[in-house]
């Protein structure tokens, strides 16, 4: 096994960890998650998906683009396009439940509040997981603009916005009544399409690799879709949501200076 197959490896699975290291919070904390930090956490999470979305995803497409003059952006437009509709028809298709709410989401179906609060989630990490594999895939096939360093700072930066995501997902889940290990095991599954889904993009390189461009954008697109759709709406709903707003402001910043240093 090559170093370059062993860093993709464990770049795959960083998001991964996230996802259970937040989800390991329910071992941790005996009540609710308060309504303070959960404003925080989901404004952090939603600044880190926007400048990993701009700095990681549309800018390299954009400069690997950069020959064909003022048509460039058109690449990134399409593609961005398409990541909101693909994401807006998966909202639309898979039953799901958002926290805090009790009107499911979706076609209708008789799966329970814990298994659509888990499908919610797992809406979400589908886009981060396409991402990951995306510029894997460019760096592993010498994708000018896209180099390894800059995709670990893409996994690593879905892998630190996983860590509250995991605590919003499992927190209620314990608070539904459901044990202590179940709540993190759900918790966690729920970060499991993540891998796969960057596995799948990966395996579909050859293929991929002519048309990075759109791919790149398709991934900041649907990654936009969770942000506006899901997290900024709940981060700001009811009181404290200017801490939401001081999270999404660290959450950028931390995400934009770590693929800075690290591309």
């Amino acid at each position: 096994m090559t170093e370059m197959t062993t860093t993709i490896i464990i770049g795959l699975l960083i998001p991964l960890f996230g996802t259970m290291l937040g989800s390991a919070f329910v071992f941790f904390m005996k009540n609710e998650m308060s309504e303070r930090l959960q404003k925080s956490l989901l404004g952090f999470a939603s600044g880190v998906m926007v400048a990993a979305a701009v700095w990681s995803l549309l800018i390299p497409a954009m400069e690997m683009e950069a020959d064909s003059g003022k048509w460039s952006v058109l690449p990134v437009a399409v593609g961005f396009l398409l990541g909101i509709g693909f994401l807006l028809l998966i909202d639309e298709l898979t039953p799901h439940l958002h926290i805090g709410t009790d009107k499911p989401e979706g076609i209708k179906s008789h799966l329970s509040k814990t298994a659509m609060l888990a499908l919610a989630v797992t809406i979400h990490n589908l886009p981060e997981g396409m991402a990951v594999g995306v510029v894997f895939a460019g760096a592993e096939n010498g994708a000018s603009h896209i180099s390894l360093a800059a995709a670990i700072s893409v996994s690593l930066g879905i892998a630190i916005q996983n860590i509250p995501e995991g605590a919003i997902i499992s927190m209620p889940m314990r608070v539904a009544g459901n044990s202590r290990w179940k709540s993190f095991v759900l918790g966690s599954l729920s970060g499991v399409v993540e891998p796969i889904g960057a596995i799948a993009v990966l395996l579909l390189a050859s293929i991929i690799i002519p048309v990075l461009p759109y791919m790149l954008a398709f991934a900041a697109g649907a990654m936009f879709y969770v942000v506006v759709e899901e997290l900024i709406p709940e981060a700001s709903n009811g009181k404290h949501s200017n801490l939401s707003t001081i999270g999404f402001a660290i959450g950028f910043v931390l995400m934009m200076v770590l693929d800075v240093v690290m591309g």
